[in-house]
């Protein structure tokens, strides 16, 4: 099973791919949590939103691996603790499909993306910088995996 984090956006800021390799070390070759950074589509003035969306959708949706699980990282999403991650964690390991976590650009997500993927995942009710938000999903999924291994890193 590979992990893939599938994100709009580019060039982030050292601390931001600082924090995000240190977990994605954390969890090994077994998961190998890789980042996808999607070029986010240029915004002009004038441009209705929805055509940025559209854009950011076919370049996700394109690079999504084949046979693989996707979750749509998504305000609307179910919330899940980091016990119901694990048990997801778990699914994922015992079925041998690739995992793909998508985040969104500033608008978000895309209908057509929201429609393809299985799951939808709430972080919080909060808004957080899309930036942060990937090092805090690399974070959890080591934290889950960590209760898998029953490692301390938990506790």
């Amino acid at each position: 099973m590979k992990l893939y984090l599938m994100a709009v956006g580019e060039r982030m800021p050292a601390w931001i791919n600082s924090g995000f390799d240190e977990y994605r070390k954390r969890l090994g070759a077994e998961c190998g949590l890789q980042l996808i950074e999607i070029p986010p589509h240029k915004r002009t003035a004038g441009q209705p939103m929805e055509v940025a969306l559209q854009k950011e959708a076919a370049r996700l949706l394109q690079a999504i691996p084949r046979d693989s699980i996707s979750i749509a990282l998504d305000r609307l999403g179910k919330p899940w603790s980091t016990a119901d991650l694990a048990k997801h964690f778990q699914g994922w390991l015992q079925s041998g499909q690739d995992v793909v976590l998508l985040i969104g650009g500033p608008e978000g997500l895309a209908n057509e993306v929201l429609e393809r993927v299985q799951l939808r995942w709430s972080l919080s009710a909060l808004t957080f910088p899309h930036a942060l938000v990937r090092v805090m999903v690399a974070e959890q999924l080591y934290r889950a995996y960590s209760i898998l291994k029953n490692h301390p890193y938990h506790k």
